[in-house]
């Protein structure tokens, strides 16, 4: 009996992951899912900031307006994490960095609102690494030339793989930590909804503070802060 209730309790719990639609190409059955509009959704409103900032940018009586001060104060605060981390030659990584952290933290708090966090799905934590790991690979050669190649076999010969394996593992360790961190905090919050619902009267708001607030915010500013640091030791003083 205890079991059956609990087999019933397990189905109410909703962790947000629906196929919306099954699309047939090339032989092969695509499903566009929650995470996809999530994706869809923060980028729109990304865009739509972007759009209505410029427009205030175009003030005729030259007064900066709520919104402008807003925006420059994001600006600014990201670039000085920019400057104070890669120095002077990480000045041309601002816009990237800017942007992957505004998407991370977007994403990671979208909860809020009701969507799937798009950081909870591996298949869009991964791309960010992977574009992260192009960036790092891209720097170790063009300041370190063949040293690149060179730093592989050292000390010796022998420390080669593990070398190797370890610069293969960054885009895998940065999306994972960002993934299973986020996945673990929508997977509490639907547990706490589902099974407890009759209960988690109040302090589910509490909860929602520190797993997407909180943690959205540190694990954003830590994606991005992993990002400067293997960028930056590539590209030495």
């Amino acid at each position: 009996m205890e079991n059956g209730l609990g087999i019933l309790a397990a189905r109410d719990v909703d962790f947000m992951i629906h196929g919306l639609l099954k699309l047939h190409l090339f032989g092969q059955e695509l499903y566009l899912t929650t995470t996809h509009v999530s994706v869809l959704i923060v980028c729109v409103t990304l865009m739509i900031f972007a759009v209505v900032v410029k427009s205030k940018l175009k003030d005729e009586d030259g007064k900066p307006g709520t919104l402008q001060n807003l925006a420059e104060m994001i600006v600014e605060a990201l670039d000085g994490m920019v400057a104070s981390s890669m120095g002077e030659k990480g000045k041309k990584y601002r816009n990237y960095i800017g942007t992957l952290f505004i998407f991370i933290l977007i994403s990671n708090i979208s909860g809020l609102l009701g969507l799937r966090p798009p950081t909870a799905d591996y298949g869009v934590t991964l791309p960010l690494g992977l574009i992260t790991f192009c960036i790092i690979q891209f720097n170790n050669v063009k300041y370190n030339k063949l040293g690149s190649i060179k730093a592989l076999f050292e000390p010796i010969f022998f420390f080669f793989p593990i070398n190797l394996i370890g610069e293969i593992a960054v885009p895998f360790s940065m999306s994972l930590r960002l993934f299973g961190n986020i996945l673990s905090g929508t997977v509490m919050m639907s547990l706490i909804y589902g099974l407890l619902s009759k209960v988690a009267i109040g302090w589910p708001g509490f909860l929602h503070i520190y797993f997407d607030i909180f943690s959205g915010c540190i694990q954003a500013y830590v994606f991005c802060m992993l990002t400067m640091v293997f960028t930056k030791d590539k590209m030495g003083d």
